[in-house]
């Protein structure tokens, strides 16, 4: 397909020249999220992409150097794709524009995909331990499954490990301190503090064990409520 340039000496429109593509920086996040993936892994995160259009995307972002493939031995003996370190190089822009557009998620159209990465990510990216010196924490995010999403319910485990770091997950853990659950809209609300409890609560959310957790959830990424108010 080759990238299209703006033609610009300007260090916004170079970058723009290699991701600016529609679908390349979505790429990038997977990559980011997932980690090392198969095509049918990439494609199963990206929702709505053509085969045909994926495979020309990595080709391009390869020969930019964003992107490297490998042949991976059996038993998996697949192509894996992987981020080079100039394509991890793009996680702080990525957090950055994911902090803005948190302010254009204030409604869940009927036909918008939702995937259970999106909900570990936003997690891991948006928040901060609040206080910790009170110990490790297990937090369980549930989302239901949308008609988009093909049946896929979403569940990711938010690790707090006691020393100032929060880590997440796709998964379902075994005894979780607490558990939300609810539509992505209000599960992503709260963590990122767009809603707060009495908001998510009135609105539909199920919250399930300790609630004081919740206050050591703190936010690093600010947008408008997502409660509409």
């Amino acid at each position: 397909m080759g990238m299209r340039s703006y033609g610009q000496y300007c260090s916004v429109a170079r970058a723009l020249d290699v991701v600016g593509d529609r679908w390349a920086l979505l790429i990038v996040r997977e990559l980011l999220v997932q980690g090392s993936c198969r095509f049918t892994d990439l494609k199963n995160g990206l929702p709505g992409i053509a085969t045909n259009l994926l495979s020309g995307r990595l080709k391009d972002l390869e020969e930019a150097g964003i992107v490297s493939r490998e042949d991976a031995p059996p038993p998996v003996a697949t192509a894996l794709y992987s981020l080079t370190p100039s394509g991890r190089d793009l996680e702080p822009v990525l957090k950055t524009l994911g902090a803005w557009g948190l302010r254009q998620m204030t409604t869940e159209r009927p036909d918008d995909a939702f995937q259970p990465q999106w909900l570990a990510y936003a997690a891991a990216w948006f928040t901060a331990d609040a206080d910790p010196a009170a110990g490790p924490a297990v937090i369980q995010l549930v989302a239901p499954a949308s008609p988009a999403t093909r049946g896929s319910l979403a569940e990711a485990i938010v690790d707090l490990d006691g020393h100032g770091g929060i880590s997440a997950r796709v998964g379902r853990a075994a005894h979780p301190d607490l558990v939300l659950e609810g539509p992505p809209r209000l599960v992503l609300g709260l963590i990122t503090g767009m809603l707060n409890v009495d908001q998510a609560v009135a609105a539909g959310i199920q919250i399930t064990g300790k609630r004081d957790l919740l206050d050591r959830l703190q936010p690093t990424a600010t947008g408008a409520s997502l409660s509409g108010r």
